[in-house]
């Protein structure tokens, strides 16, 4: 015979009280934390981590200039409301501004840079966008064409990152940052660790990055310990204006299995996220165990731990009708490509598209 519960009335319908300030009634329980708080008390307490997190790292110098990479999305967006809260409320003597990415994406990317020409206005902030057309003499949908939807997002990636530096290097600032959160990094390490890619996984977690290379600019993530349920609560109870659509072209992208997977483990047990990233943090390479070493590209002067940089492979393979250049490992081939010597029938007959 089973046990009828008894539910106090009262208790059920009474509000829940924010239990930082006890004197308003709580709108949320923090995914972080489990603390059921406020608006006003959750604002603050989100800010206040973010704060701290600049602070423990040393990200900025008063006086510097700094780019924040803004893409209209959730996470861009917090970001640059929030550094600039910040800035003002701690007189952190920065020069903020915001610097987007024109990847040539039809019905996607046209539409977030006018979320991010409208948060330049909200904002105050000065905006430079920089496009794949103007750098490489390509989009993202001619690249798709040619390429197809299985490796996309790896021309994207590389492409991405290397224009988001020559932009930064065209505005002389001083550093970049990106709004890449707990959820991001995470996933990193968890597909760094599936990819057996010790070299990343050993950056993959650093709050500040930088390279000897020349021209290498500072990154950093202040939203690096931020769970990104909090940023979208965040930007919803702040009625922030940001752009939600995924990238037509990201479905297939192996980071979504990553995701799918960290999610499950997050419904489980919340603090999965931020402990994946300490994982990443702590881990130790076995002495002896060669790692890459960073040099430049001897074509256009890029960090590359190769001969050629990433970015003109790829650009080289897409240039000759050979996209498959630049996935998987052809380095032999970066000799050829130096020389501009012809590729045998047999390397063009590997590096062809398929039919899509």
């Amino acid at each position: 015979m089973t046990r009828a519960i008894y539910k106090c009335p009262v208790c059920v319908t009474m509000p829940v009280q924010c239990s930082n300030c006890v004197q308003r009634r709580a709108v949320l329980k923090r995914p972080k934390t489990g603390h059921s708080l406020c608006k006003d008390c959750f604002f603050w307490a989100f800010e206040e981590e973010i704060h701290q997190t600049i602070v423990s790292a040393g990200l900025f110098n008063r006086g510097e200039t700094v780019a924040i990479g803004a893409s209209g999305g959730k996470d861009s967006t917090v970001l640059a409301h929030v550094m600039k809260v910040l800035n003002e409320r701690y007189d952190y003597g920065l020069s903020l501004l915001l610097l987007s990415v024109d990847e040539g994406i039809t019905g996607y990317r046209d539409d977030s840079l006018e979320t991010v020409k409208r948060n330049q206005q909200q904002y105050e902030l000065p905006l430079k966008i920089v496009a794949y057309e103007e750098l490489y003499g390509w989009t993202m949908d001619a690249i798709v064409k040619q390429v197809g939807l299985k490796n996309n997002c790896t021309f994207c990636g590389v492409f991405r990152r290397q224009a988001l530096d020559r932009g930064a290097m065209m505005l002389k600032v001083d550093k970049i940052c990106t709004g890449h959160n707990a959820d991001d990094v995470a996933e990193t390490v968890l597909m760094n660790v599936l990819r057996g890619d010790i070299a990343r996984l050993c950056r993959c977690t650093s709050i500040s990055t930088a390279s000897d290379g020349e021209g290498a600019i500072p990154r950093c993530k202040p939203l690096k310990y931020a769970y990104e349920k909090e940023i979208v609560l965040y930007a919803y109870f702040k009625k922030l204006d940001y752009f939600s659509t995924e990238c037509v072209y990201s479905p297939n992208a192996y980071r979504g299995h990553a995701r799918a997977f960290l999610k499950d483990l997050e419904s489980i047990r919340p603090s999965s996220i931020i402990d994946v990233i300490h994982s990443g943090e702590t881990l130790s390479i076995k002495e002896g165990v060669k790692m890459p070493v960073q040099g430049t590209c001897s074509r256009c002067g890029y960090i590359s731990s190769q001969a050629l940089c990433k970015s003109c492979v790829l650009l080289e393979g897409l240039n000759r009708g050979l996209p498959k250049l630049g996935i998987g490992k052809h380095h032999r081939l970066h000799s050829k490509i130096l020389a501009q010597e012809p590729l045998t029938e047999q390397e063009e007959k590997k590096l062809k598209p398929v039919d899509f």
